[in-house]
């Protein structure tokens, strides 16, 4: 298993915009290096058995209800509590300046 450098780390933390002290960039190396071991002890499992997937739970489905038209308030009771109101619409600040 090759260990990542810290001229690796640097470089990629160069591309990622990221400014990292001396002491980050050694701890950088050594968390990369045990990640990338672990990966590899991972690639020494025999999966030739197990049919891949796309989500581990294949079993679960979507519940769908049915789409049930109920009533709804008046404009009336929807309005009556609003602070300003224009019609059959809520008056709001304006938040966008006009051209």
């Amino acid at each position: 298993m090759e260990s990542i450098d810290s001229k690796t780390v640097r470089h990629v933390a160069l591309l990622s915009r990221l400014s990292l002290s001396d002491k980050e960039l050694e701890a950088q190396s050594r968390q990369l290096t045990s990640i990338l071991s672990y990966i590899s002890k991972l690639n020494e499992i025999n999966t030739d058995a197990v049919s891949p997937t796309s989500h581990p739970l294949t079993s679960l489905k979507n519940v769908f209800r049915k789409d049930d038209l109920k009533p709804s308030l008046s404009t009336d009771d929807a309005l009556k509590n609003a602070p300003a109101r224009e019609g059959d619409f809520f008056r709001v600040p304006q938040v966008i300046e006009g051209k």
